[in-house]
């Protein structure tokens, strides 16, 4: 018999689901599970975000999955269009350190350009930049960007708790 042991971070909560559904792939998981704990760690820390934030795109986004592509072509574990990956230099976005980094670096100038209002940069991670900009620095009324912005968020507000922030 083999015993389940909840995975560590933010992460593995996100995954929990997964692992109970392939208990034999447990350790395997788990070991991926605590590198990406460890890059999103690095990487928020580097670029002043939290952690947490991090984390709650990367659970919308793509759920853990660093080999996710969207109907539009976007890859990776922050699913970045090709066109932003290429903006900061990932050359592989399925590789998760690379598109973890070039993702946070986006967040991070997101953040700067809408004066720190984490929904508006949640909304241009979805919908772009400029689709923000030409609807007068508010979420864009496109009905996958309404959606996704609170769903973010929601997350972001449970991971925080769930690290005592």
């Amino acid at each position: 018999n083999l015993l389940l042991v909840p995975p560590l971070g933010i992460a593995g909560a996100a995954l929990a689901s997964a692992i109970m559904a392939f208990p034999l792939m447990v350790r395997p998981i788990r070991l991926a599970i605590e590198a990406i704990d460890i890059e999103v760690d690095a990487v928020a820390r580097t670029y002043g975000l939290e952690s947490a934030l991090v984390h709650a795109v990367i659970t919308v986004e793509s759920s853990y999955n660093p080999n996710a592509v969207s109907k539009k072509g976007a890859a990776g574990l922050m699913q970045l269009m090709p066109r932003t990956a290429r903006r900061y230099g990932v050359t592989d976005a399925f590789d998760p350190a690379q598109n973890v980094g070039g993702g946070a670096r986006y967040l991070r100038d997101l953040l700067d350009m809408f004066d720190s209002d984490v929904s508006l940069a949640l909304a241009a991670f979805n919908a772009g930049e400029n689709a923000v900009k030409k609807h007068g620095n508010r979420i864009p009324p496109y009905r996958e960007t309404l959606h996704y912005v609170p769903r973010v968020l929601n997350y972001y507000q449970r991971y925080r708790a769930a690290a005592g922030v």
